[in-house]
């Protein structure tokens, strides 16, 4: 547990006696909580007992658990364990149970300015595998994170939003710490009176609470009413059918008609809404099993199999036809052929599209644009399972100016959290300089055997953000609907990836990759000169070490909120001078609500 403060001594003696010290520390350090006022308990013991936790005669038999932060979730302990049924203070809150039964397992309670806090088991080495949701419980009982990240990114697909109003989502998700959402964009493809004019309030409602709006893309499907309109254009799988898979509906982008009309569609969507940026995502070929399952193998359309028919002589359908020679070979040499020819189109079409939005990007003012690519330097398959060659494409990311985001296959999703340590140490070597690399987390119920919960929450979500962050200069996540309730309030706090100290004299010291948020109470002054920036009621800090001390003059906001990266600021006779950087417009929230939206890049703006 990373303690802070005065009271990290009297801390580390009461953990002493705990046999999870470290496996503790994650939970705490995950969610960003001060475990400086925490008791920790476990099992039985004198310290327990003495505590108001007495075990009794009878014994339960757990597997399968429920707790009172989402009672519906299921969580099953993957080891079951034989536990005393036990006793608990009358004014202890008992979070989580044994599902039959009803017998306590996990509890808490206040007792001053201490927090008490009993688990009947072990909480496990990584920290979450028996009680997803003990930060949580914490929080409940009154730790509060003190900082937090005001720079996560979501994906958002309004098609699970269709009811819900776009002020109270701005105001949700930058409570939660996020500066940009990736809308799906293919619902918008075509103008329609009605969601374009949801997409405009829901993109007002972000640019007032400062947050970001990116156009996600997902070609090669387009939307579901250019798929009806061109069947013509339709992508192919080996069977020969048209290639729509999962939700996708693929587009044969290699055909020259395809292409310019779908150009053409991108420059119109681009001009009706007021974007900051544009996330060309996941643009490479199915499927997960490669080649060895042809439903779902892509591109079979006539004019790839014509293109390498003219390369090689050899007709890329044959190796699926059990009346061609190359029926007998296709896993062997020219497969391998094919499949390099495969990951070398998938390339062209990248930079080919890279170089459109580019293009309409300068045009607009400079919109950002996101790369979303997934991970084939931990598992290789992706290569030749998708056409997806990350090394090949990060130098064109540099050219283009575009970030880029490495999301995990599902291949590796029952990994541990720090798995992401481990994927950016891969990416190092083939880093071009000024690229910015980013992890894209999908957060989504898994099919693997995991435990305890077969979707990301608690204590597992928090550290999945906590090594990303850790790791990355930007973090994703997929998406933001599919993030449960329990998880909202510490999300900020676990993405902060910051170490913070609170000084015997009532100051703080924090030290920040990326800009973060701290809960700080009254005037302000960040390296010994006032600071008048927040962000939903804390105190704003540029990346780096700050130093935040209590001034003696009450000192109004001059900004309510601000998604660039403050690089510097000084008062000059009155007027506050602020150096910024921001890979898209940079969003100022004045007091009283006003925004106004600033160049990207890097610049200097002058505040009364």
């Amino acid at each position: 547990m990373r303690t802070h403060g005065i009271s990290s001594l009297l801390l580390s003696a009461v953990l002493a006696a705990v046999p999870g010290q470290a496996n503790w520390q994650r939970v705490f350090q995950s969610a960003g909580l001060d475990g400086s006022r925490v008791l920790v308990l476990e099992g039985d013991s004198a310290q327990a007992r003495a505590a108001g936790f007495v075990p009794l005669s009878e014994r339960v038999e757990v597997r399968s658990v429920t707790d009172t932060f989402l009672p519906s979730l299921g969580i099953v302990w993957e080891k079951p364990l034989s536990l005393p049924r036990y006793r608990v203070p009358d004014r202890a809150t008992v979070f989580t149970r044994e599902r039959w039964t009803g017998a306590p397992l996990a509890a808490g309670y206040r007792d001053g300015e201490k927090i008490v806090f009993w688990t009947a088991a072990p909480i496990g080495e990584k920290g979450y595998e028996r009680y997803p949701y003990l930060a949580q419980a914490l929080a409940e009982l009154g730790l509060e994170p003190r900082v937090e990240s005001r720079s996560l990114w979501a994906f958002f697909d309004s098609s699970y939003r269709l009811r819900a109003d776009p002020g109270y989502l701005a105001d949700r998700w930058r409570r939660a710490g996020f500066s940009a959402i990736h809308v799906a964009a293919w619902h918008y493809w075509e103008p329609d009176e009605g969601r374009d004019a949801y997409l405009k309030r829901l993109i007002e409602a972000c640019h007032r609470r400062a947050i970001h709006v990116y156009a996600w893309l997902e070609l090669p499907h387009v939307s579901d009413a250019f798929w009806e309109a061109h069947p013509e254009w339709r992508e192919k799988t080996a069977t020969g059918q048209d290639a729509r898979l999962d939700w996708r509906k693929l587009m044969n982008l290699a055909d020259a008609d395809c292409a310019a009309a779908v150009e053409k569609g991108l420059e119109q969507l681009l001009a009706r809404f007021d974007w900051d940026g544009v996330n060309l995502a996941e643009l490479y070929f199915e499927s997960l099993e490669g080649y060895l399952n042809p439903a779902r193998f892509t591109p079979f359309n006539a004019t790839v199999r014509q293109r390498f028919q003219a390369e090689t002589g050899m007709d890329p359908q044959d190796f699926y036809n059990p009346s061609s020679r190359l029926y007998h070979y296709r896993d062997s040499r020219p497969m391998r052929r094919f499949l390099e020819f495969r990951a070398r189109l998938a390339h062209e079409l990248q930079v080919s599209w890279l170089e459109r939005i580019r293009r309409m990007a300068d045009a607009r003012g400079g919109l950002d644009i996101v790369l979303t690519h997934v991970d084939d330097r931990f598992d290789t398959t992706m290569r030749d399972n998708l056409g997806a060659d990350a090394a090949a494409l990060l130098p064109e990311a540099a050219r283009f100016g575009a970030a880029f985001l490495v999301e995990d296959p599902a291949t590796i999703w029952n990994l541990g959290p720090e798995r992401y340590a481990e994927l950016a140490r891969r990416y190092q070597p083939i880093l071009p300089k000024g690229v910015r690399l980013g992890a894209d987390i999908n957060i989504v119920e898994r099919y693997q055997d995991v435990y305890p919960t077969k979707h990301q929450t608690g204590g597992e979500l928090f550290q999945l953000l906590h090594w990303a962050a850790r790791s990355f200069q930007q973090v994703a996540v997929y998406f933001e609907n599919s993030i449960l309730p329990p998880d909202w309030p510490l999300l900020g706090a676990a993405a902060a990836a910051a170490d913070w100290r609170e000084e015997p004299d009532g100051s703080v010291s924090v030290q920040a990759a990326q800009p973060v948020a701290l809960r700080w109470e009254g005037c302000a002054a960040v390296n010994g000169a006032a600071w008048p920036f927040r962000s939903q009621g804390r105190l704003l800090l540029p990346p780096g070490k700050n130093r935040v001390s209590r001034c003696d003059a009450p000192l109004e906001p001059v900004l309510d909120d601000f998604n660039g990266v403050i690089l510097a600021a000084e008062r000059v006779d009155g007027i506050w001078r602020i150096e910024y950087a921001s890979p898209a417009r940079a969003i100022a929230v004045y007091p009283g609500g006003k925004v106004r939206l600033l160049p990207p890049g890097r610049h200097q703006i002058w505040l009364n």
